[in-house]
């Protein structure tokens, strides 16, 4: 009879290193909060380029999406590799707000973006420029 669940610690240790799905939960780690009236989002993005993120505001929803390229080199033995390349999404419902009162921001890794509390309603796409 086994009484000890199958997920014991020593199988949670071992599961650090199981990669299966790792690379998409870690990506873009994300804080939201209220400061001064508006709304504050930010998100991690460590690795990737200004040119290759974009954000965008349509129907309510705020969606910031990054993409790299994988720099994989064949000469290279790798033993491991867990660095994520390729594209991202994420989406996050804001409401109607103005989209001229977004502002979008990317330095070191970090993209905040700051947009007002929902307004009347608005349904074209607007993309944001990052600065």
């Amino acid at each position: 009879m086994d009484l000890i669940p199958r997920n014991h610690f020593f199988d949670d240790a071992f599961d650090l290193f199981d990669t299966k799905g790792w690379k998409d939960t870690n990506v873009m780690k994300t804080d939201i909060y209220e400061k001064d009236g508006k709304y504050h989002l930010e998100a991690d993005l460590p690795g990737f380029d200004k040119n290759n993120i974009h954000v965008d505001y349509k129907d309510g929803y705020l969606t910031i999406q990054a993409s790299k390229e994988d720099n994989f080199e064949e000469n290279n033995k790798y033993i491991r590799r867990e660095r994520h390349y390729g594209e991202v999404s994420r989406s996050f419902y804001v409401g109607d707000i103005d989209e001229k009162e977004i502002k979008a921001k990317f330095k070191d890794g970090s993209l905040k973006i700051t947009f007002p509390k929902e307004n009347e309603e608005r349904k074209q796409t607007t993309s944001i420029f990052i600065d």
